[in-house]
């Protein structure tokens, strides 16, 4: 992509997502993404209904009048995005593909995250950590983050999801939000690495298809190729088994998923090439309000 059409693009989704997050998202990200616990800000004249447990006692002997101990969330957080780059999510059939869709995505959580003062961080993975971008805060941090996702070339086409839960337990020490942007397309399993580095993180799934990943067409003959590994092969897809067979691999595909997240607790969503990601993030954000 050359330079002067990369900025346009980089341009065009800041002024889509950055729309989106003033709007929509900065209040319900604030509601749905809580900062580390509460701190003590200051003392003032207790008003009826407060809790009694608050009287700070020192002062109200003092003053010859109760007061109470006021307190703030300790808001900022850090947000990681940990985006799949591996060659499956360059698939698409409508409009856009799947890399597209989660750059799109991204952005919108990063413009959330820096409405709320929030910093954030990505890595880059695919079956190795192709690139870390240490968490920062600013408009100009988002850009350059909008900018690699568009532009960035991995070294490897293939995908290894227990990598990129493994670097995040060890390379962010303190307890942060972590968004998995990816197709879930890997046969390894990566479930005790999804546990450990659930105990430490509050980790949110966001998982990304094409709609004939989930229904095969009835187009005929066609052939297909594996992104990650380059096998060729033609399929018939006016055979029902055939995209009934499909319609079952996806089926338990996701009931595995469904399965994994279920039992480490994480809140997950499933967002379609051809969707409006907008209503599934507010889905999101309600849930975990």
């Amino acid at each position: 992509m050359e330079a002067q059409d990369l900025l346009k693009k980089v341009r065009k989704i800041e002024i889509h997502s950055r729309g989106l997050s003033n709007i929509i998202f900065a209040g319900q990200y604030h509601s749905a993404f809580k900062g580390r616990g509460m701190a003590f800000s200051e003392v003032r004249a207790y008003q009826y209904g407060d809790d009694v447990r608050d009287i700070d006692w020192n002062v109200t002997a003092r003053m010859n009048s109760p007061y109470v101990k006021v307190y703030e969330e300790e808001r900022e957080l850090t947000v990681m995005l940990l985006i799949d780059v591996s060659a499956s999510l360059d698939f698409g059939t409508r409009m856009q593909t799947k890399r597209d869709k989660a750059t799109e995505i991204a952005a919108t959580l990063a413009f959330s995250a820096i409405q709320n003062n929030d910093k954030i961080g990505v890595v880059f993975f695919s079956d190795k950590i192709e690139k870390y971008i240490p968490p920062k805060k600013g408009r100009k941090h988002i850009l350059y983050i909008i900018h690699e996702m568009l532009d960035f070339h991995p070294e490897s086409k293939r995908t290894d999801i227990s990598c990129a839960l493994q670097f995040l337990y060890s390379a962010v020490k303190h307890r942060c939000t972590a968004f998995i942007l990816s197709d879930f397309y890997y046969r390894g399993d990566y479930e005790k690495q999804m546990i450990v580095c659930c105990k430490k993180h509050d980790v949110v799934a966001i998982q990304l298809y094409d709609q004939f990943a989930r229904e095969l067409p009835d187009v005929g003959l066609i052939k297909i190729c594996d992104a990650e590994t380059s096998h060729e092969m033609y399929i018939d897809t006016s055979d029902k088994k055939l995209r009934q067979a499909h319609r079952q691999y996806w089926q338990e595909r996701r009931a595995s998923l469904d399965r994994l997240f279920s039992k480490t607790n994480t809140d997950n969503i499933s967002i379609a090439t051809n969707e409006d990601y907008v209503k599934s993030l507010i889905q999101l954000f309600k849930l975990r309000s």
